[in-house]
């Protein structure tokens, strides 16, 4: 297993989990406040930094701010994975009796830490942080961003809220959930909206990243998260494509029937060039969209039977194991 089991007898209140690459610039500015903020809650917590391997200081900053703090940990891979697979790693590793997901670009302020774990010991096993305000984000990835939630809750199986990222805390009961859930596509929003049991939200305002570049592709990055919920938790694109396939099927009888009544009555209104061109460019087109469709689902497929690893770790600093 990719995961440790959790001693129940051993377990810490609060978990941290912070998928980072090439951050050397936010590490302490983060921990400064998140330390801050779990010491103010008074509980048992440990900060676990699931780290891409980076070609700056990341990881050396990382450990000498264990050697000031032996709750923070440090999980590295051997390969660069991508944030979904150590936001996973992340969570199947630590021992909390509830786990929070948080960027390190403090565009998510830890702050409401304290408001999200208040929410979840109040009877609930998801309370998720709702973005009221998205300061830094341009008018196209608000309007790709909306387009994908928009298509997620109307073609797949689950819900995912609106406005919703990564960043929010989950019970021990809906981890031990998640490792069950052996997909190769770790998307964490559609993951823990598949699991359900009762989940609400709080609402913040989302600030400025603090420091460095963005590692999200802010012109595909949204359309790529939106593609894989929707293609990771519902098939209603097949049979989509199959309702259009038979829509434009039954179109292209009736133009033919058009064809055929033009040559009875001899009435010459089609024009012929511009319409063949026309018409093949268009059903070239769907059916390139519908092979397009049909491989990804197979992509999935081939990904899932070959049962590879989400994540090969190659350390893994101040753990127990």
């Amino acid at each position: 297993m990719l995961y440790t089991e959790v001693d129940l007898n051993d377990m810490t209140e609060i978990s941290v989990v912070v998928p980072v690459r090439d951050e050397n610039e936010n590490i302490k500015p983060f921990l400064q406040r998140t330390e801050k903020i779990l010491n103010s809650i008074g509980k048992t917590y440990e900060i676990i930094f699931s780290l891409d391997p980076s070609s700056d200081n990341t990881e050396k900053i990382i450990l000498e701010e264990i050697e000031k703090n032996k709750n923070i940990k440090l999980l590295v891979f051997s390969r660069r994975f991508g944030q979904p697979a150590a936001t996973i790693a992340g969570i199947l590793n630590c021992k909390g009796s509830y786990c929070v997901v948080i960027d390190v670009d403090l565009q998510d302020p830890p702050e409401i830490i304290e408001q999200l774990y208040k929410k979840i010991i109040a009877g609930y096993e998801v309370v998720y942080a709702k973005r009221k305000d998205r300061k830094g984000e341009t008018i196209f990835k608000k309007i790709i961003s909306s387009f994908g939630y928009f298509l997620i809750n109307k073609l797949s199986d689950i819900r995912i809220p609106k406005d919703t990222g990564d960043y929010r805390i989950i019970s021990r009961k809906v981890i031990n959930h998640l490792k069950e859930l052996n997909e190769s596509h770790g998307f964490l929003r559609g993951m823990v909206a598949f699991v359900g049991f009762k989940q609400t939200f709080i609402e913040y305002n989302r600030d400025h990243r603090r420091a460095g570049k963005s590692k999200y592709n802010k012109f595909l990055g949204s359309l790529k998260i939106g593609f894989n919920g929707l293609i990771g938790f519902s098939s209603r694109p097949l049979f989509l494509m199959s309702l259009a396939g038979f829509i434009i099927a039954l179109l292209s009888f009736f133009l033919g029937l058009w064809y055929f009544f033009q040559k009875i009555l001899g009435i010459n209104l089609t024009l012929g060039l511009t319409t063949t061109v026309i018409l093949i460019s268009f059903f070239a087109g769907v059916q390139l969209l519908g092979l397009g469709l049909l491989g990804e689902y197979v992509g999935r497929i081939y990904d899932e039977v070959k049962k590879r690893p989400k994540y090969i770790l190659d350390k893994k600093i101040n753990f127990d194991d």
